[in-house]
């Protein structure tokens, strides 16, 4: 396809596309079909440390580079995204497999965090005080914190790009970035995108590389990065963190999730389904984000359980490109087997299958849309991240009950509760041990709020105000008074 045809396929390095050094190639395949859309050059630990080269060389004139043309830079592209809309939904659809029209809403996404770095970067500040003693005059600036390596998973190709780049870009810091192998055509082409609208050479540098580990840690430990920025599994995170330990590099974290979703006997039914099938449903439930496990007041589980299922086999299963299709293939037959294993796991345990559950005949990685039911506490389902269209639906009778079983979990990136009682709305969401609650809605994610979480889902916070702090350092100045 053009869309696919028209990417540069090298690495892109000091503004330069290049071919890895050892020539090898790596296969980017449509998760819809199993078929190879292209190849893509695949990295060296040798084209890594270059990249390196070009984001320290490039580091102090960025830094230097006024605010306000960092901002216009990032509207620029912002601009460029949304008027290729069509192309990056489609490329995003062909590498990763969700609808065309989910690929739209990424790229909509996705763009809006340019925008809004666009107009932080102009609002870096600082500040001056007289010390207490009034010896000193107190000068806080701030600074860009340095070259980063930024490392970004596969399931919003274009959005977890942007929400990375955009701080690092506004704060004055230069960037190596490595997409995931399964989905690298949406970075390069966001690269492309940066350096038509106006990026200096080497301030965003991209590999892309199947050898992960043997590219990446020479590169924490070899003490010129000085911020990391990933977004991936727990047991990633970990390693990582012991490797940036060795130079004592500044972290993010966007980690792995187990995301409960309480439903009370006061909610709104309608208002839960819907919320529910968003928040289990978005992105085929390849979502960090994603309700993986669903607790239903007694009184209403059986309700909500048959409209949840009524609604799910509702939804139309294929390829992403048609326009029809409301569920697109998972990333690729690793994903696939995870799911329908759960789910296999939980009916050998006494799960009741209400709908879905059995793996389709023909090509691609598609999994059907499946609700269960009588969840035993021994299914793997209740501690494993399922990342696919498999909802889990467990009931309670207390409120301390479902918060006590919420928060049962090494895990605490978002939960979801619906209630229509305002005083419990927040008491619970006060006690839910989560970085992001929504109330009464399916949708948490956002450009204008700190987006992250809590225990071993991660450190810091992507988007909002507080975005930009996570690439920037302070420098205090003192200035004595003469006093």
């Amino acid at each position: 396809m053009t869309v696919v045809r028209d990417v540069p396929k090298q690495l892109f390095i000091g503004g330069g596309w290049r071919d890895a050094e050892s020539g090898r190639t790596l296969s980017v395949d449509n998760p819809a079909t199993g078929e190879e859309l292209c190849r893509v050059a695949d990295a060296s630990p040798a084209d890594g440390r270059r990249a390196v080269d070009a984001a320290v060389a490039a580091q102090p004139a960025w830094a230097a580079t006024p605010p306000r043309t960092r901002s216009e830079i990032l509207r620029r592209a912002y601009d460029l995204i949304i008027a290729r809309t069509e192309d990056l939904a489609l490329l995003m659809t062909l590498e990763m497999g969700k609808p065309l029209a989910e690929a739209r809403a990424e790229v909509a996404y996705g763009a809006e965090f340019f925008r809004w770095f666009s107009e932080e970067a102009v609002r870096i500040d600082g500040g001056l005080m007289t010390a207490p003693d009034g010896r000193n005059r107190l000068l806080v600036t701030r600074r860009p914190v340095g070259p980063c390596l930024l490392i970004t998973p596969w399931n919003f190709p274009l959005a977890m790009g942007t929400r990375k780049i955009g701080p690092a870009i506004a704060a004055g810091c230069t960037i190596v970035l490595k997409p995931a192998p399964q989905t690298p055509l949406t970075s390069l082409a966001l690269a492309a995108i940066l350096k038509e609208a106006g990026l200096p050479d080497g301030v965003l540098n991209i590999i892309t590389t199947t050898d992960a580990p043997g590219v990446i840690e020479p590169l924490l430990r070899g003490g010129r990065i000085r911020k990391l920025s990933f977004t991936g599994s727990t047991g990633v995170g970990r390693i990582l963190l012991a490797q940036c330990a060795d130079t004592v590099i500044r972290t993010s974290m966007e980690l792995g999730g187990n995301a409960p979703l309480i439903v009370f006997d006061d909610a709104d039914l309608d208002t839960a389904i819907d919320g529910t099938m968003v928040a289990k449903m978005r992105n085929m439930g390849e979502s960090c984000c994603a309700a993986n496990r669903i607790y239903v007041h007694t009184s209403l589980a059986d309700e909500f359980a048959q409209r949840l299922a009524t609604r799910m086999a509702a939804l139309t299963v294929g390829d992403g490109t048609h326009p029809a299709t409301d569920v697109g293939p998972l990333i690729d037959p690793t994903g696939r087997s995870k799911a329908h294993d759960v789910v296999r796991d939980a009916v050998k345990r006494g799960a009741k299958v209400l709908t879905g559950g059995e793996l389709p005949e023909g090509p691609g990685c598609f999994y059907p849309p499946t609700v269960l039911t009588g969840i035993t506490p021994d299914a793997a389902i209740n501690d494993t991240e399922v990342f696919g269209p498999v909802a889990a639906i467990l009931t309670f009778t207390t409120e301390d009950e479902a918060i006590n079983a919420a928060n049962d979990t090494e895990y605490g990136l978002a939960a979801y509760l619906f209630t229509q009682n305002l005083d419990r709305a927040l008491r619970v969401a006060e006690r839910l041990e989560s970085g992001m609650i929504g109330l009464n809605t399916g949708l948490v994610s956002n450009p204008a709020a700190p987006f992250g979480g809590i225990k071993q889902s991660g450190l810091g916070r992507e988007g909002g105000t507080v975005g930009i702090n996570e690439f920037l350092e302070y420098k205090y100045i003192a200035i004595p008074t003469g006093a």
